[in-house]
C-alpha cells in the first residue's frame, strides 16, 4: 500500500507534519519501538510507529532519523500520548530528509494503525497472487504435466502465511504444505465439508479439529451433477477439499477471491488427473462387458493381455487379478446413478498410500454401470494358493485360486479403515456405500466367479446397518453369509426369543450375563480361558451359565444350543 493512503482513513486520524512529496511511497510493513537504534530490526519499507521514549535531547531526532532514512524505511509515525504534541526539532529532521512524519492522536492505539496496515498488505498481496494462481491455472488447462501446484501453495504460505492443504473426498493427502495434516484431522475435515455441503451450508465451511480452526473450500471441477439427478448434492462424493489452516470469518474479500481461484487451480489440475484415467477406465469397462456377457475365457485372457502392460507397465507376465465392486445409495438420486457415483469414492479408497504400496492408484481400473462401481485390481505376482476356510466350495467361482484373508490381496478391512471416518461422518443418514471384495484369482476363467464373489459379498455388506459397509471373500465360506438373507421379522423374533430373558435380568441386576456368554462362547466353552478372560473365578463364571441356562431353559453343552445362541448373537 501507499504512505498516501494512510491519510484517506478516518478511523487512523493521522496528520501529516514532513514529507509531502513521499507520499507515494510503499508500505512493506509495520514496525512498533522506542529503541535508541532500532536498525538490526529494519528491512526495509516499514512504516515505524514511536512513542518518542528515545528522544532524551533535541539531538537525538536527527540521529534517529538519519537511522530510518539509512534503513530504507517508508514513513515515520509519532504518537502525541507520553508528550505535548510533536517536537520540532524531530519535524525538521524529517523535513530535512525527506522522510514522511505523521502524528498520531492519544486516542488512536498504535495496533488499530498495525492491523489496518497489514490487512491492507494482505490483500494486496492476494491480489497479485491472484494474478500467478490465474496464470498456473491456466498452464494445468492447457495439459501441461506440471502445472507448479506445490509451488502455489508454497506462495500462499511465505506471503500471506496460508497454511492450505489439498485433500481427496475421504481426507486423503494429494498436495499442500508440510507438515502434512494427521490421519485424523485429514478424515475429520472431509467429513466435516461432505456434511456442511449436504445440508446446504454456505462456504467457506468453518471447523475445528485437533483444537485448531480450519476454513474448508470445495473443489467442483467442470463435473455437473446433472448426470446424477441432484445438481447441487451429488459431486459433493467425488470433489477434493481445500483445508486452509485458519479462521476465515474476518478475511478480506481479496484474500477469499485468492483461495477460490485457487480452488480453481486445483480443479483444473484434478480434471487432467481424471483424464490420465481414461485408458484405464475403457480397458476396464471392456473387460467388464465380457465377463458380464458370459464371454469365453480365451477373449478375457485377450483382453487382459492388453490391459496388463498398461496397468503393470514392465511387467511381462499376465498378473493375478482381484475385483472390488461398490455402490452408493443417496436420497433424491436416482438408483440408476449407483455405479456412477461409486467410481470416484472406489478409486480413492484403493488410492490410499500404505494399503497395497504408494503406486496403486496408477494400476487400478474402475469401471461402472447403472448399477455398480467395479475395479480390477491387477497384483504383479502370484501369493501361494491357500486353502479356503470352509471346504465347501464358493459357488461360481470357476476354479479360481483364492488366497483368503491375504498375501498379495486386498481386504475388506483396508477399505472399511480408509471409507468409514469420512463417510460415515458426511452421510448421514441420507446415503450409504457398500463394497465386496472378491479372492485372488490367477486367470480368466476365474475371473467371472471374482466377479459374482465381491458381488455376493457387497450383498452381505448391503444387509449390515451403517453408513459405510465392507464384506470379503471369505465371509461367503460360513453361517454369515446366511444371516443377512434372514427376514427382520424372523431375525428379531428368534434373537429376542433367546437372548431378551438374559437382557432383562442385566438391567434389573447389572449382572453382566449376556458378555458372559458371549465369551464363553468366544473361548469353545473352556471354562479356564474364559474365566481367565473376563478376570472372574471359575466358579463365578459356573454360576453365571447356570443362570443363563436356567432362564433360558437351554443347555450350554449342547452344540445345537451353542450354535443357536452364537447366531442369535451375531444377528442382534
Amino acid at each position: 500500500m501507499r504512505l498516501r493512503a494512510l491519510l484517506d482513513t478516518d478511523l487512523l486520524g493521522l496528520r501529516l507534519l514532513a514529507g509531502e512529496t513521499e507520499l507515494d511511497r510503499t508500505v512493506r510493513g509495520v514496525m512498533t519501538t522506542d529503541l535508541r537504534d532500532p536498525s538490526r530490526y529494519l528491512s526495509g519499507g516499514e512504516l515505524v510507529l514511536t512513542g518518542l521514549a528515545w528522544r532524551q535531547e533535541p539531538e537525538d531526532s536527527e540521529r534517529f532519523v538519519r537511522i530510518l532514512v539509512a534503513a530504507g524505511v517508508a514513513g515515520l509515525a509519532a504518537g502525541e500520548a507520553e508528550q505535548a504534541g510533536i517536537p520540532g526539532d524531530l519535524v525538521r529532521a524529517c523535513d530535512q530528509h525527506r522522510l514522511p512524519l505523521f502524528a498520531v492522536d492519544e486516542k488512536v492505539a498504535f495496533a488499530v494503525i498495525t492491523e489496518h496496515v497489514a490487512r491492507r498488505i494482505s490483500a494486496e498481496r492476494a491480489g497479485d497472487l491472484a494474478g500467478v494462481v490465474v496464470r498456473h491455472r491456466r498452464l494445468v488447462s492447457s495439459g501441461a504435466e506440471d502445472g507448479g501446484l506445490d509451488a502455489v501453495l508454497g506462495l500462499l504460505r511465505t506471503d500471506l502465511d496460508l497454511h492450505v492443504h489439498v485433500l481427496s473426498p475421504i481426507g486423503r493427502r494429494i498436495a499442500g504444505v508440510r507438515p502434512a495434516l494427521p490421519d485424523q484431522v485429514a478424515t475429520q475435515l472431509a467429513g466435516e465439508l461432505l456434511s456442511a455441503r449436504r445440508r446446504g451450508r454456505p462456504v467457506p465451511h468453518r471447523a475445528r479439529a485437533d483444537g485448531k480452526g480450519y476454513s474448508l473450500f470445495p473443489v467442483t471441477g467442470d463435473r455437473g451433477g446433472q448426470e446424477h439427478g441432484d445438481p447441487r448434492r451429488a459431486p459433493v462424493l467425488s470433489d477434493w477439499l481445500l483445508a486452509v489452516a485458519a479462521d476465515s470469518a474476518d478475511w478480506p474479500r481479496e484474500r477469499l477471491d485468492l483461495v477460490h481461484e485457487v480452488a480453481r487451480l486445483v480443479a483444473a489440475e484434478r480434471d487432467r488427473r481424471e483424464a490420465s484415467r481414461t485408458v484405464r477406465r475403457r480397458l476396464a469397462q471392456q473387460v467388464l462387458g465380457l465377463v458380464r456377457d458370459g464371454a469365453a475365457p480365451t477373449d478375457i485372457a485377450a483382453r487382459l493381455r492388453v490391459a496388463a502392460p498398461v496397468l503393470l507397465p514392465g511387467v511381462a507376465a499376465v498378473p493375478h487379478w482381484q475385483v472390488v465392486v461398490a455402490a452408493v445409495e443417496w436420497r433424491g438420486v436416482p438408483p440408476g446413478s449407483a455405479g456412477a457415483l461409486a467410481q470416484p469414492l472406489l478409486e480413492e479408497a484403493l488410492a490410499e498410500p500404505g494399503r497395497r504400496g504408494q503406486d496403486l492408484a496408477e494400476r487400478i481400473a474402475v469401471a461402472h454401470d447403472a448399477v455398480e462401481a467395479v475395479a480390477l485390481i491387477p497384483l504383479p505376482s502370484a501369493p501361494t494358493p491357500q486353502v479356503p476356510p470352509s471346504s465347501t466350495p464358493v459357488r461360481g467361482n470357476h476354479g479360481a485360486a483364492p488366497v483368503p484373508g491375504g498375501g498379495a490381496g486386498l481386504r475388506a478391512a483396508d477399505l472399511l479403515a480408509a471409507l468409514e471416518a469420512p463417510l460415515t461422518r458426511g452421510l448421514a443418514d441420507e446415503g450409504r456405500l457398500t463394497l465386496g471384495v472378491s479372492a485372488v484369482v490367477h486367470s480368466a476363467e476365474g475371473l467371472r466367479g471374482a466377479l459374482e464373489e465381491a458381488r455376493h459379498a457387497r450383498r452381505v455388506a448391503a444387509a449390515r446397518p451403517g453408513a459405510v459397509c465392507a464384506a470379503g471373500h471369505e465371509e461367503l465360506a460360513s453361517h454369515v453369509l446366511l444371516l443377512p438373507f434372514v427376514p427382520d421379522d424372523v431375525r428379531r423374533a428368534f434373537t429376542a426369543r433367546l437372548l431378551e430373558p438374559l437382557a432383562s435380568y442385566d438391567r434389573r441386576h447389572r449382572s453382566g450375563l449376556v458378555p458372559t456368554l458371549e465369551a464363553y462362547l468366544a473361548c469353545d466353552g473352556s471354562w479356564t480361558r474364559c474365566a481367565d478372560r473376563l478376570h472372574v473365578h471359575v466358579n463365578t463364571l459356573r454360576y453365571r451359565i447356570g443362570r443363563i441356562e436356567q432362564l433360558t431353559g437351554r443347555d450350554l453343552s449342547r452344540l445345537e444350543d451353542r450354535l443357536d445362541f452364537y447366531l442369535a448373537l451375531r444377528m442382534r
